[in-house]
């Protein structure tokens, strides 16, 4: 099982070495807008995070756009029908597309001075941790996704139809204590707003929630997400019966 994750893991990597203008695309928006948008209201601080968390999720997401190409070009098939457990298959897509994600959202940490943030040695260590967490859990969401897509403009749609409420309801723009009582429920229940909060703390900002709310909330909903997506992987029409 090592062996398999490891193979499919080392081979996001690959894709990723011989398409690098990726790194730009994802981390460049994400950039823009916190530096305008913090600009404009005086305040490098307030935004970081949501900021740092949009070029994570965007790179974690789109990442997994290579498995409907995967599919389209008989690899998918040819590895699903190997005698790989499943769980390795989830596991080396979405650990390699995670990992990936992961090491992007660290050019984000070099503005740290910019936003006058100083997490401190330990801080920075937990920041690490809560980026990789989720990292981890946009990733499954992305693979979710693309295993049922057939096509990436599809693929695009949907996500972007999931993950922008989800960004704009979790903290990013405003927080839980100055918005609507409606919108405070559906921030509530995001399990980004947790992400967000869990990263507020370990960067010494303001958190909406406790971290060990927050997370056990992400390590519950990447436990879930990976459950679901294991048992839609198992249930391919590739799996040998």
């Amino acid at each position: 099982m090592m062996l398999s994750t490891a193979a499919l893991a080392r081979r996001e990597f690959i894709k990723f070495w011989r398409e690098r203008a990726r790194l730009i695309g994802f981390a460049a928006a994400p950039l823009l807008f916190w530096l305008t948008v913090s600009a404009g209201f005086n305040d490098f601080s307030r935004f970081f995070s949501g900021s740092l968390t949009l070029a994570l999720m965007f790179s974690a997401v789109f990442s997994n756009m290579t498995l409907i190409d995967d599919r389209k070009e008989g690899f998918l098939a040819g590895v699903l029908v190997t005698p790989a457990p499943r769980a390795a298959i989830v596991l080396g897509k979405v650990l390699g597309a995670a990992f990936l994600a992961w090491l992007q959202s660290l050019l984000f940490l070099l503005f740290l001075p910019l936003a006058e943030l100083s997490p401190g040695f330990f801080g920075l260590l937990a920041t690490l941790g809560v980026l990789a967490l989720i990292a981890v859990f946009f990733t499954l969401i992305g693979f979710l996704a693309a295993w049922h897509m057939s096509s990436t403009q599809a693929f695009h749609g949907v996500v972007n139809m999931i993950l922008m409420p989800m960004w704009m309801l979790s903290g990013s723009l405003f927080r839980l204590e100055e918005a609507h009582p409606l919108m405070r429920l559906a921030m509530q229940v995001n399990p980004m707003s947790y992400g967000i909060s869990l990263l507020n703390s370990s960067l010494g900002a303001p958190a909406s929630f406790e971290p060990p709310v927050s997370l056990l909330v992400l390590c519950s909903g990447a436990a879930l997400l990976f459950s679901f997506a294991l048992f839609r992987v198992n249930r391919s029409q590739y799996a040998a019966p």
